[in-house]
């Protein structure tokens, strides 16, 4: 016969012997711990010793006494010391009252003596799996709360000192502590999400979860879903109830990460949710109010799409109400060397290379070079220098820079940075062979020499 699985540890409180010894030999068979006390002058030592989940402690210990008051007394010390402890009470007295009053001092339950076994039983029982449903939900709060701490934790993000950034970071520190509906908008990679998730750290609710959507690689079948959630068996391979994004943000931030790439059909949905807050999962006719403070980037014009018709003008309004265009790295060149300095420190800490540095030559280069990648671009070309860097110093050879092909950086180009360009393309290409390199550009290899010094190359 398989035996019966006992968990939890019990801890009596009793002035009666006989009364102890039946109970322990009772319940011995349904916890895996019993101890048994015959007066409540050890029981804060006995609580610290055995760390009991479940307590079932006598109302009055001495001769006469009914009032139950010393029973209370010695629940709100147990309280004190583990208030997540649940502790039935035991008297001999039904006095309803003293029950609703213990009740309310925390008493998970309330038992009569003389007692009948199978109802102790059922509610020492139902005690203790209250005792490790509480501890669960703590263990799961405080993982919650880890992750947020995880999540938002306080990182320099935002590098730089040039009048176009240090206006942006004016207007991110004024609307931050609202909740007013920020739209960020600038070319890839110049940071929209990293202001994003600085709003969300200046902001009231920063202790919540900021949840990023992409809505660039969303699937259009699955939007609601992601968004609004679904319940079981709404669809064809829908498992279990699912929480959607929206809701994962309540309270907190919600970032819609290029919000102009979401198909014309699907904007309406998202505009009632955000005008009405609330959500209806797929395959509910539940509402669930939420609350939470919209982000939202593109790299597109709203406003064009909004002739075009490519874009719902009514829900441009609801997102826009603070709108931050951030610059391009070529419009904040001050701000250049910074980002050089702080990728080489970064990834020269990750990849175990310390002492690295910036010759001046190669900075120069950096500087000029018109990233139409913008910081994404540059943080990539940093990272795989230091990969591959065999010395110390990073120069211009070491630089591994494409060329813009859009015409707006052409018709900008001196006949200088022309030269220097086609110098540097074929260098890349041959592999650094300057003689080659020099009868493909039709010159001489010591005019070569000295167009490569001219140009730090």
């Amino acid at each position: 016969m398989e035996a019966k699985s006992k968990d939890g540890r019990l801890l009596i409180v009793d002035d009666n012997k006989s009364v102890l010894n039946a109970l322990r030999m009772l319940l011995k068979f349904e916890f895996r711990e019993v101890h048994t006390l015959s007066g409540p002058n050890n029981l804060v030592h006995e609580i610290g010793l055995h760390e009991p989940d479940v307590v079932l402690l006598d109302m009055n210990f001495k001769a006469g006494e009914s009032s139950g008051n010393e029973g209370i007394y010695w629940l709100r010390e147990i309280k004190k010391i583990k208030p997540d402890t649940e502790v039935v009470m035991f008297t001999a007295y039904g006095d309803v009252e003293l029950a609703v009053k213990a009740t309310r001092e925390g008493a998970t339950d309330f038992v009569l003596k003389p007692w009948e076994n199978e109802k102790l039983i059922a509610t020492l029982k139902a005690a203790y799996r209250l005792r490790k449903s509480t501890e669960t939900v703590g263990r799961l709060r405080q993982r919650e709360q880890d992750l947020k701490n995880e999540i938002n934790r306080d990182k320099r993000m935002i590098i730089g000192v040039s009048p176009a950034m240090q206006k942006v970071m004016e207007v991110v520190k004024k609307v931050a502590r609202t909740d007013a509906n920020i739209l960020i908008t600038g070319e890839n990679g110049t940071g929209k999400e990293l202001i994003a998730k600085e709003i969300h750290r200046l902001s009231e609710r920063y202790n919540e979860l900021l949840v990023m959507v992409d809505l660039g690689s969303m699937s259009e079948t699955l939007f609601e879903s992601e968004m609004f959630g679904h319940t079981k068996g709404s669809f064809t391979d829908a498992w279990e109830d699912r929480t959607g994004k929206i809701m994962l943000a309540n309270a907190g931030t919600l970032l819609l990460d290029e919000i102009g790439n979401l198909p014309l059909h699907l904007q309406s949905k998202l505009l009632n949710v955000l005008q009405n807050r609330v959500v209806i999962p797929v395959g509910s006719n539940k509402e669930h109010a939420v609350d939470i403070r919209l982000v939202s980037t593109t790299n597109k014009n709203l406003a064009e799409m909004v002739k075009n018709k490519e874009f719902r003008q009514d829900l441009l309004y609801r997102i826009n109400t603070i709108h931050i265009d951030l610059p391009p790295l070529r419009q904040r060149r001050e701000d250049i060397g910074i980002l050089v300095n702080f990728f080489t420190g970064k990834y020269a800490r990750k990849y175990k290379k310390p002492d690295l540095s910036v010759s001046p030559q190669a900075m120069e280069r950096l500087n000029s070079y018109p990233w139409p990648g913008n910081i994404r671009e540059l943080q990539h070309t940093i990272e795989k220098w230091v990969i591959l860097c065999e010395n110390n110093i990073i120069t211009p050879w070491d630089l591994y820079l494409s060329q813009p092909e859009d015409p707006v950086y052409e018709k900008k180009l001196t006949l200088e940075e022309m030269e220097l360009r086609m110098i540097r393309k074929e260098l890349q290409a041959e592999g650094q062979n300057l003689s080659v390199v020099a009868r493909n550009l039709g010159i001489s290899r010591p005019t070569l020499y000295k167009k490569m010094k001219k140009y730090g190359l």
